[in-house]
């Protein structure tokens, strides 16, 4: 079934973000008089929805979903300045402002809205997502949820002085722009022992594999000092709707460990799959048991309100 994917413009803040939303399988087992779940998806570090998103929306959109794909202000297709630069709260609120507009959408119920995000994304979902009514569902994958314990993980891999050199190059950009002046920019992915924000193993191929084409290989240094106080974990226990953590085991870039604790504190339920960060990308034999167990979970916690609305079973 091919699933027609719109281009919708939302703002936020003041700010034009582009987004993709697919409506979703008539007839679906989701649908409810009220209409059907919104899943609103983000990408992770530095991501742009054609990098990767789009495979996962259409089979959630064949399953009876509607999708709402965005990019962040400053990334991708969606307006916004300076471009590159990751901010955290920015994101988080990027989000919010997303689900405003899913929620608009032709037979989304709005009152059933998924987050689903992935690597750092992940962890916005996780913040976006507590003390909210609305939010039926949260699926987290692979996320980075604790952005010191990534720091410490990485260590091994980098070394001492790239990452103190990587820090002083962080401050300096931030100086640079409250000042007037241009960021200082590095690249997103490189190979092992170049000069980037990602350096494991495997990544730059991985990452440039998924890569669309409003990716750009480029974001502003600061972003280490933005990682580093990152604690999406503390948030987990705020969520109180069915959250879905799906982890790496093998996992070089979002510590494994500390999703797994994140996991437990918002009482989720836990997949993990024996394979590293990029290996959940369409193309990688671990994206289609990820989208199995997504798609399974839903409709577990979802599935079943066309029938209780049906029987004016309160929810």
């Amino acid at each position: 079934m091919t699933i027609n994917r719109q281009t919708v413009t939302f703002d936020s803040h003041g700010t034009a973000c582009d987004a993709w939303f697919f409506g979703g399988a008539t007839d679906s087992a989701f649908d409810a008089p009220s209409g059907r779940p919104v899943v609103v998806m983000a990408h992770g570090f530095a991501g742009t929805k054609d990098s990767g998103l789009e495979p996962y929306a259409r089979r959630l959109a064949d399953a009876g979903l509607a999708v709402f794909a965005f990019d962040y202000r400053g990334f991708g297709l969606s307006d916004g300045a300076p471009r590159q630069r990751i901010s955290m709260t920015g994101q988080a609120d990027d989000y919010r402002a997303a689900i405003v507009a899913a929620k608009r959408q032709p037979g989304v119920d709005p009152t059933r809205v998924i987050l689903w995000g992935i690597s750092q994304s992940g962890g916005h979902a996780l913040i976006v997502g507590g003390g909210r009514t609305d939010i039926a569902a949260v699926i987290s994958m692979v996320p980075l949820v604790n952005g010191l314990a990534a720091g410490i993980h990485h260590y091994p891999q980098v070394g001492a002085a790239a990452m103190l050199r990587s820090t002083a190059v962080g401050i300096g950009s931030t100086l640079a722009v409250k000042t007037g002046r241009a960021p200082t920019m590095m690249p997103v992915v490189g190979r092992p022992g170049e000069k980037a924000a990602l350096t494991s193993p495997g990544f730059y191929d991985s990452y440039l594999a998924i890569a669309g084409p409003s990716w750009r290989n480029e974001v502003d240094a600061s972003v280490g000092l933005e990682l580093g106080s990152f604690r999406a974990d503390k948030a987990a226990e705020n969520v109180t709707a069915p959250v879905l953590m799906q982890i790496a085991d093998f996992d070089q870039g979002a510590p494994p460990h500390a999703a797994a604790k994140a996991g437990f504190k918002a009482r989720a339920e836990v997949r993990h799959y024996p394979c590293d960060h990029f290996d959940v990308f369409e193309g990688n034999d671990w994206f289609e048991p990820a989208v199995a167990h997504q798609i399974a979970f839903l409709t577990r916690h979802l599935a079943g309100d066309r029938a209780d609305a049906a029987e004016g079973v309160p929810r």
